[in-house]
């Protein structure tokens, strides 16, 4: 089934004579109030002197609606949540059963959360990021964005268009990990029910305000 999805991807995005990752995330923007999607992690860590670089697979379903609400959910191998509700950056580690709470205005900024779920148009973005678009490569339109700031953790993030559709996310860190993101299963819809994007800490959780 995954290999079809791909196969479908890399076929439309063939067939898009002309198109570039500007253009995609640019009808992304303007077309797209809310989705969600299925989505597979792969984080691979800066190799160290001696050794092979270390990767890690994670797996879940992500949720958005546009402006400033999103939530991950991972699944495998460890389940953890992470949910802007509009006001507050919440992280579940149901393993350490602890809450993290932060104020979202503070926690987002110059991150790919930006891009996808709070940013209102290609206008906005550039006011955090410089945007480019960037060769194609695996069947995706890809545009890369680099904050304007280099005082946070986020080198450089790259986003992946199937067409219009949203593929891909290929995240670079200031300390050298690559976080390759990528989405299957994608709906967008109009908007989502009332509550999607509450959260309650569970019973029992250690919570953490920073």
């Amino acid at each position: 089934m995954k290999r079809a999805i791909v196969t479908v991807l890399i076929a439309a995005s063939a067939q898009l004579a002309g198109a570039s990752g500007l253009k995609s995330l640019e009808k992304f923007l303007q077309g797209t109030q809310a989705g969600q999607a299925e989505f597979t992690q792969v984080v691979t860590m800066p190799a160290k002197e001696g050794q092979a670089a270390r990767s890690k697979t994670s797996s879940g379903s992500f949720t958005f609606q546009r402006p400033g609400r999103f939530k991950f959910i991972y699944q495998k191998p460890f389940a953890q949540t992470i949910v802007a509700d509009g006001q507050t950056l919440w992280l579940y580690d149901a393993d350490l059963n602890q809450v993290t709470q932060r104020k979202q205005a503070d926690a987002l900024g110059s991150t790919p959360a930006a891009l996808l779920a709070s940013a209102a148009d290609l206008g906005a973005l550039r006011a955090q990021f410089t945007l480019e678009d960037v060769p194609a490569q695996d069947g995706l339109e890809w545009v890369q964005a680099t904050p304007k700031t280099q005082d946070g953790q986020l080198q450089r993030v790259r986003v992946g268009f199937a067409g219009e559709q949203l593929a891909a996310l290929d995240i670079l860190d200031s300390f050298g990990q690559r976080s390759l993101i990528r989405f299957s299963h994608v709906q967008t819809l109009p908007a989502l029910p009332p509550g999607t994007f509450a959260f309650k800490p569970p019973a029992g959780a250690d919570v953490l305000r920073q």
